[in-house]
Parts: structure tokens; sequence; C-alpha cells
């Protein structure tokens, strides 16, 4: 982790605290701290997201509330500072919770979502020419989230990111699947995930941590827990931020480093990119 992306990590948690000391919602807490990330550029969503084999940024994101189990989500929109507040339009504007493609970037700009200063257009590639520059192993990838709790006892969770290096387009991770990259349920618990969306995905870790939150694990053995599920059946690697309903709560990872931290108001907010 960088000295810039600390600071945009300290930055993130004022914003999101300040918020919630204000008497705001955890779902406003937790798409401003993720809308301070994209629009820093220093981290892989929103204006520093990565791009994808046709030389496109194409990005994913989403946010869930634990009081009445609402979510929101968009996956592969083009050219938006902030996929987060996307995904809060989809959750609050429609019936759905799901919307992909150039129809997600259509929503996002009849809602007037602020547009990357400088547009990416694709290369002209052939899908054979961009398979053969697919190399498996080297990706790197990272996601942005935050989980809050608000004075009202009410929790979420959101997540946003640009994937992986040199991604086929089209390519979906786990971020904008409810269950997977995010979930909050004000019973149970919030997660949201960081790490390889294809393992996630197949392991659902997001609610199964919370699932096991909601059987009084605490959130640091319940995500021990999944973690260590998810790299000895899939071999995956991942980081999870988890919330239990009463304030406890855990960073936890099984990749090498994983830039996250915290704040409850007191001193100055606790960031770094190694945790238990």
């Amino acid at each position: 982790m960088t000295a810039a992306q600390a600071a945009g990590l300290c930055a993130a948690l004022r914003v999101g605290y300040h918020l919630l000391d204000r008497g705001g919602s955890a779902l406003t807490a937790v798409e401003h701290t993720i809308r301070v990330l994209e629009q820093s550029g220093l981290f892989n969503a929103g204006t520093g997201s990565r791009l994808q084999l046709d030389s496109v940024r194409r990005m994913d994101a989403s946010i869930m509330e634990g009081d009445g189990l609402r979510a929101g989500a968009v996956a592969s929109v083009e050219d938006i500072v902030h996929p987060i507040t996307a995904a809060r339009l989809v959750m609050e504007e429609t019936d759905h919770v799901l919307l992909v493609g150039p129809l997600a970037t259509k929503f996002a700009e009849y809602f007037q979502l602020e547009r990357h200063k400088i547009r990416t257009l694709p290369r002209r590639l052939s899908y054979a020419a961009m398979f053969k520059r697919k190399r498996p192993g080297r990706d790197r990838h990272g996601t942005v989230g935050a989980v809050a709790l608000d004075r009202f006892g009410t929790i979420a969770a959101g997540a946003s990111t640009g994937g992986i290096d040199l991604m086929l387009p089209g390519r979906v991770g786990d971020t904008p699947m409810i269950g997977c990259g995010v979930y909050a349920d004000n019973e149970s618990g919030a997660v949201s995930m960081t790490g390889l969306g294809e393992g996630i995905i197949r392991i659902a870790v997001a609610k199964e941590i919370c699932d096991r939150l909601a059987q009084e694990a605490s959130p640091a053995a319940a995500a021990r827990q999944v973690l260590r599920k998810l790299v000895t059946r899939v071999q995956g690697a991942a980081g999870t931020l988890a919330l239990a309903p009463d304030g406890r709560f855990a960073i936890t990872h099984v990749t090498p480093r994983m830039a996250a931290g915290w704040w409850n108001g007191k001193g100055e907010p606790t960031v770094g990119d190694r945790f238990q």
C-alpha cells in the first residue's frame, strides 16, 4: 500500500464516519465512503479501473442494506466515475436488483451520473486475438468496499471494482452478485469481499459468512472459517470486511496483503495492509 493509498483510505473512512455521526444511514455512509475511493484513481475502481483486453474500462458495483434486504447492482458499466451510485439507483429507482452492459450505462446516463473525462474506445481486435492475449495467472485485481452500522441498528455493505487486468470483455466477477461479493442482513451481519471473483462466486462467500454470523460465530471466526474453505475447496484468494449487528467486526484475508482500515471517530483512522 502506498502512502497515497493510505491517505485515501483515511479520507474515505472520515467521510463515512462523519455521515454516521450526523445521523446518516449506513447505506449512505457505505456509498459515500466508496465514492471517495472511486474518485481517487488510486484503486481498481471508478477512475482507477483496469482496462479489459479491448482497452475499455468496464466496472461492477453493488450495495445492500440489512433492514429490508434491499439491494442494487450494475455490471460492465462504462465511463462512469461512481458505479456504486448507479447500483444504489438501481435499488431505489427500479424494481430490479442487477442491470448489466450498455443498458446499465444508459441507465447511469439517464440519472446524469458523472462521466470519466477521457472516454475509452474499444480496440479493433477480433475475439480470437483477444483470447490469445489472455495469460492466466498474471492478473492483478482488486475491489473497494465498505460495511457500516448506523445508530438505528441498520447495517449495509457495498463494493465497486474495475475487475482484473486484461480480462475478456463480458467477464463478470463476484462484486455485483448479491451473496457473493456483498451481503447485508440486520439479523446476521454485513460483508464486503475483495479477491479473485471466480472462487468467491463458487463459494457464495459473503452469504456464507453472514450465515455463520447468524449462528453466533464471531466476525473473525466466521471470516476465517469461510476463507479457509475458499482456499481448500477452490484454491481461491480473498479478503473480507465482516461486521456483526452488535458492532463487532473483522478485517481478514488469505492474500499476502489487503489495504483496509476502520475508524470509530477517536484519534486517527487505523489503516494497514496486513490484518489477522
